[in-house]
């Protein structure tokens, strides 16, 4: 993988996020480190590295390719990420960019794969939504936050 790949932290509508005055590093840095630590195959601090996938989309709007580092489900041992963005109004940046090219690079903690992403919906969606909600309970919490239905998005090889 290119390592000059660009790391995205917006506000879910491209804006990039601003520094935090309050001593704590902000989403750019704090991906830039996970991205860092995840691709050096060692201990990525703070975080379960058997749950986390590097998604690499293309920007809508810059063309560049952006890694965004995020927590994964496994359905049927086929990644799925949540595209919760904690409960906010606006989809996450990485999610409207698929969106825009569903071609993407997934890596995950033993392998790195092209995918085409695939928006779950329907029985497939409220199947994939109750195993991850009952494996992790706080996206109920993010759910309850937003008007907006949380995708789920598939990670098939291609």
């Amino acid at each position: 993988m290119a390592d000059e790949s660009a790391i995205e932290a917006d506000d879910g509508e491209g804006e990039r996020m601003d520094a935090t005055d309050d001593g704590q590093p902000d989403q750019l840095q704090f991906n830039a480190q996970v991205i860092e630590q995840f691709r050096a195959g060692g201990e990525v601090q703070g975080l379960h590295r058997e749950r986390l996938v590097l998604l690499t989309t293309t920007g809508r709007r810059s063309g560049e390719q952006i890694t965004a580092p995020m927590m994964f489900h496994l359905d049927g041992g086929v990644p799925v990420v949540i595209a919760s963005n904690m409960g906010a109004l606006a989809h996450p940046g990485w999610f409207l960019n698929l969106e825009a090219d569903p071609e993407v690079t997934v890596e995950l903690p033993d392998k790195a794969y092209r995918s085409r992403a695939v928006v779950l919906d329907g029985a497939e969606y409220d199947r994939v939504w109750a195993d991850v909600t009952r494996d992790s309970p706080f996206f109920l919490e993010h759910q309850a936050q937003t008007p907006r239905r949380i995708p789920l998005v598939s990670l098939p090889a291609l």
